[in-house]
């Protein structure tokens, strides 16, 4: 449904239709592992730049959540990616320095609103850049963003976030802070999604509260990839270069509000005998909000 449309039927008051609308997205995370010159040959950045933005295709996100990303990688996305626009900061200072955990949207597609959007640190001091308070050794952020579809006029927020790896306390108390930011969220009878790499799988009780799976939180959202494939045992997405789907280390998860229909979840695999574009493997989900 076209903007012009909207305003007419806005302007005769048949505004039930747009809010009978459907939204129906393609949302993706992926960590795409920073730029480290230890890396060398295919898995270097500029060698692999090129298969990740072939990856992103494939994938034909709406909405993009990546983790891991400094800035020079972020300038070099934006401009493989010009269909998109880009939202996100530095963990270290709250600007260009450190990874982000941004979010990339369809500009044709998706409208951002600029006073519902920023970035919050997993501490107890979450507007302090930098900030480091539950066991971490290194900062913890959360992005976020509200964007209007253009078509059907829903608007959802969007939240992208990168956990610790090392520290589980960490990990619970940025599932409990992040399921809090949620609830006070501007427009909370809009749908949400929560994209990132927690550096946790299914059956940890950081994803298993925010994910419904152990209660305590009345708005727990829905897993996408489990909700279609609870019984897939081969679903690791960190992979450490070996390019293996086999195991359990599925880290990378997208959960979306409910009552959501899911299309399909997927894992983003290469094709054969390529090599793999991150050390993880994206995931990416369709998904249709009623």
């Amino acid at each position: 449904m076209s903007r012009a449309v909207r305003i007419v039927l806005a302007s005769i008051g048949l505004t039930a239709l747009l809010e009978a609308a459907p939204l129906e997205l393609t949302l993706a995370s992926y960590n795409i592992r920073y730029e480290n010159n230890e890396d060398r040959a295919w898995r270097s950045w500029p060698d692999r730049l090129q298969r990740l933005v072939a990856t992103i295709r494939r994938m034909n996100p709406d909405v993009l959540g990546v983790q891991e990303a400094l800035n020079a990688q972020v300038a070099d996305l934006r401009l493989s990616l010009t269909d998109y626009e880009f939202y996100g900061a530095g963990r270290d200072d709250g600007r260009k320095h450190g990874e982000y955990s941004g979010i990339f949207y369809r500009r044709q597609r998706l409208t951002l609103d600029p006073d519902d959007a920023g970035t919050f640190w997993l501490s107890d001091t979450p507007q302090q850049p930098g900030s480091m308070t539950w066991g971490n050794q290194i900062p913890r952020i959360a992005t976020w963003l509200h964007l209007r579809d253009n078509n059907s006029g829903r608007g959802l927020t969007v939240f992208n976030t990168h956990w610790d790896h090392i520290h589980q306390g960490s990990r619970e108390k940025s599932a409990t802070l992040i399921s809090q930011r949620i609830d006070a969220r501007k427009h909370r009878d809009e749908p949400v999604a929560l994209l990132g790499d927690f550096n946790s799988t299914e059956g940890n009780p950081a994803v298993d509260l925010l994910a419904g799976r152990s209660g305590g939180w009345s708005h727990a959202l829905l897993d996408t990839y489990q909700a279609l494939h609870a019984g897939v045992k081969a679903r690791r997405t960190l992979h450490f270069w070996n390019n293996n789907k086999d195991g359990w280390a599925k880290v990378d998860h997208i959960l979306v509000s409910k009552p959501c229909h899911i299309v399909s979840a997927e894992i983003g695999y290469p094709a054969a005998r390529n090599h793999p574009a991150s050390d993880h493997f994206p995931v990416f989900s369709r998904v249709r909000w009623p």
